[in-house]
């Protein structure tokens, strides 16, 4: 018999390798021909703590968490309990620990799932150099279908540099995990294995931030300042080796007011630039987005949502930074705000909103979360998009250049430092089309409309949402969210339901008109999001005409969404 799909939850103390047997469980599932999510959790701490990480593997395609688990696994007992609010489980579900671990926490003995005991710190004493995890990623991968030679392949790429005896520790570790496993299935009758399908395909596992860095690279970006925070951090770490191979650079700066400025000046001497941040960093970054916005030149901040406000919950995902994202800058200041919708979105998304910033020189904030982008994904290879870098320049020589002349467009050329003739000064101060500061009434209001209208008029296409489905009924949503939304939609298909997507990729400007269209036929709405407040639902409120029968379903972090609770959700709507 075989399974669609498969939920297993590894916990264990932080350094017990619950990450990297994660990691390597879900590679060997591409490897294998499947497909997978894994997201990871643990506590605050720099080091240490409690760890978890969280894996999905399917048939087809999968980008967000199920329901429940089919399978914890528990490395240990130690801090488990802290996980108790992550891990629904199931009558049939299976909890797996080790013999050798005592007192079991109150979550574990009370669960509804079925509980088993293996010899896990045993069966790795029986190997010199054995771990725990390479046993427990053997187990694991014998009970979802996955084959020797897949985890063999990836022990051999990730253990390589550890040497010959570390290898071969591994790989006995993982076949006695699988003869355990084995043995397991035929006592308890554990059947998870998942059908495979041969492919010619290349696959790829990527996290929503790696995605990020590449779309941005792709898009043309040769520079990057930043200050690293969770959970932004992965962005930087994947620019820095990979600037330097197509010749940019990449900054580690003080702060994130350093960072910001940095970007400007770069952005300002013609290259294109780029930083990445979470909520903190970004309250610091407004004023500089509003020099940005200003001076017109272009920027994009890559703000990696977390639980907020101030420090708040650093390693888990909410969307609520949405109302600093609009509305933060002080004045009126025009700006791009954009979403990725998927794991793979952010590398399309991210190259996008480089081609817009440097399009209509201004300041563009991405919104990516924790969830996207700290998760690792299976996904079939991306196509190659066109959407490169590519400003209006003046020409060399330029006589009586007026930088911010008052084109029909809103986007006058732009000079940058060695061209003759193109000598300005960018500041904040509000200007004449010379660039010389003026505070006159005329200057001022024909700047404000320049900026606004170069914002309006441009053509977004239709990247500016993802829209599925025929129904009288949409599901409006953004980010993240999208995922268990469409897996949602997807169950609701297959009981007859029709009920339309609305994933809002660009989330500024607002564009009235196309969402009138995707909206033609529908009658009722469903606004999904996660934050406390409200923010998008009040803010769709503000800029677009939704029914009067439209109804929201907010959660904040740290918690995700799950298909499920959409399904109830929109079952409740009637």
């Amino acid at each position: 018999m075989t399974s669609q799909t498969v939920s297993i939850a590894i916990t264990g103390a932080g350094g017990a390798g619950v990450m990297t047997a994660g990691q390597m469980l879900l590679d060997a599932a591409a490897k294998a021909g499947l497909y997978g999510l894994m997201t990871r959790s643990s506590g605050p701490q720099i080091r240490g703590g409690e760890a978890a990480a969280y894996i999905r593997l399917s048939s087809a395609p999968i980008d967000c968490p199920d329901d429940s688990f089919d399978v914890l696994f528990c490395f240990d007992w130690m801090n488990v309990d802290r996980f108790a609010a992550e891990l629904p489980m199931r009558p049939n579900s299976v909890i797996i620990g080790d013999e050798a671990a005592k007192n079991p926490p109150t979550m574990i003995t009370d669960s509804i799932a079925r509980q088993v005991l293996v010899p896990l710190s045993q069966s790795a004493n029986e190997i010199e150099g054995g771990r725990p995890n390479m046993i427990g990623l053997g187990i694991l991968g014998e009970l979802a279908g996955i084959p020797l030679d897949a985890l063999q392949a990836i022990l051999e790429k990730v253990l390589k540099r550890k040497g010959e005896a570390a290898l071969l520790a591994s790989l006995e570790g993982v076949k006695l995990g699988m003869k355990v496993a084995s043995d397991l299935e035929t006592e308890i009758g554990l059947d998870l294995h998942l059908e495979r399908k041969a492919t010619d395909k290349t696959r790829w596992s990527l996290t929503g931030n790696e995605a990020a860095g590449m779309g941005a690279l792709r898009g043309g970006v040769r520079f990057c300042a930043a200050y690293p925070i969770t959970p932004a951090t992965e962005i930087l770490e994947w620019l820095a080796p990979n600037l330097e191979k197509v010749g940019g650079t990449l900054v580690q700066a003080e702060d994130e007011l350093a960072s910001v400025n940095m970007i400007i000046g770069g952005s300002f001497g013609g290259v294109p630039s780029i930083t990445a941040t979470s909520g903190p960093g970004l309250a610091l970054m407004t004023e500089a987005l509003g020099l940005a916005v200003s001076a017109e030149i272009p920027i994009v901040v890559v703000d990696v949502m977390r639980g907020g406000p101030s420090t708040g919950i650093p390693t888990k995902s909410e969307q609520s930074d949405l109302n600093i994202a609009l509305h933060g800058l002080h004045g009126d200041a025009p700006h791009i705000v954009t979403a990725p919708n998927s794991i793979s979105d952010c590398l399309f998304t991210a190259q996008w909103t480089v081609h817009l910033a440097e399009k209509l020189q201004t300041a563009a904030i991405m919104l990516s979360d924790q969830s996207l982008g700290q998760s690792r994904n299976i996904i079939d290879k991306p196509a190659d998009l066109a959407f490169v870098a590519k400003r209006d320049l003046v020409e060399d020589g330029v006589e009586d250049y007026k930088r911010y002349a008052l084109t029909d467009s809103g986007i006058s050329p732009m000079a940058v430092p060695g061209i003759k003739g193109g000598e300005y000064v960018a500041d904040g101060l509000e200007t004449a089309e010379n660039a010389r500061p003026s505070s006159s009434a005329e200057d001022h209001y024909a700047q404000l409309d320049k900026r606004q209208r170069k914002i309006d008029q441009f053509d977004y296409g239709q990247h500016w949402a993802e829209i599925e489905g025929e129904g009288d009924l949409a599901v409006i949503t953004f980010g993240s969210v999208t995922a268990p939304v469409r897996e949602a939609i997807e169950r609701l298909k297959e009981e007859g339901q029709k009920i339309k997507l609305i994933s809002l990729r660009l989330l500024s400007p607002a564009l009235p008109g196309p969402f009138d269209v995707a909206m033609e036929g529908v009658n009722k709405a469903l606004v999904v999001e996660q934050t406390h407040s409200k923010q998008f639902y009040r803010y769709l409120r503000s800029v677009y005409d939704l029914p009067k029968n439209t109804h929201v379903l907010a959660k904040p972090g740290p918690l995700p969404f799950r298909p499920g609770e959409i399904v109830d959700q929109i079952k409740e709507l009637g």
